[in-house]
């Protein structure tokens, strides 16, 4: 799965932004409140929009402080997918169960430096796990590739199924870490400069995938 990020969008043409990726799988929003991270972004008002232009599933990534309060909020309005930071979570069990209630998948998104195994039980709870493979808050950073044992761990509970969730990764993903992500064990790449920065959107979606999908035996059809 392709999940573009509209980070690295023209915000003055989001509609237009959205048309140029419609062969992708998700597409990847990230909420930044100037707290939880040093950049500021677009809030609800701006996804309730984004939610009107666009049939792909809007997959919400909330790099916020206090999600327990704000998450919901993106699920009633409509995101498929809607991910909060553990780091920022005060109840991520609660978070899940309402995020489902409100129709939504619930991801849970750890920073490249925050070790996975103590919330192994709290994944229980969640459909997506987001790791990150750069240190939230900017578009256009560089892979950090220790993030890929996390992958490769959770990859292992899913595959013998101790674990029930997609394995996203954001941050750095282009035509160089891509493969290397895939083979570790990520279902979802999301893509920022990979996907806008070509002159051919909808081709880079499609080489990406193929690029997983040669990486990855899961990937291709039986």
């Amino acid at each position: 799965m392709i999940a573009p990020s509209i980070l690295s969008a023209d915000f003055a043409r989001l509609a237009d932004e959205l048309a140029a990726i419609e062969g992708s799988d998700w597409v990847h929003v990230d909420v930044m409140d100037n707290h939880f991270v040093p950049n500021l972004t677009l809030g609800l008002p701006v996804v309730q929009s984004l939610l009107k232009a666009t049939d792909i599933p809007v997959d919400c990534h909330l790099m916020i402080s206090d999600p327990d309060r704000w998450a919901v909020g993106y699920a009633e309005a409509g995101a498929y997918n809607v991910t909060v930071h553990v780091e920022a979570a005060a109840d991520p069990i609660a978070i899940a169960r309402d995020l489902r209630a409100a129709g939504a998948k619930a991801g849970l998104s750890i920073k490249p430096d925050t070790p996975v195994e103590p919330y192994l039980e709290v994944l229980r709870e969640y459909d997506t796990l987001l790791v990150m493979s750069v240190e939230p808050g900017f578009g256009g950073q560089s892979f950090i590739e220790h993030v890929l044992d996390k992958v490769r761990t959770i990859r292992r509970l899913v595959d013998t199924g101790h674990l029930n969730l997609l394995v996203e990764i954001d941050g750095g993903i282009n035509a160089t870490t891509i493969e290397r992500a895939a083979e570790a064990g990520v279902d979802c790449f999301v893509a920022g400069s990979a996907v806008y920065g070509a002159a051919d959107p909808t081709k880079a979606i499609t080489a990406l995938r193929d690029q997983a999908r040669t990486a990855n035996h899961r990937f291709l059809p039986a």
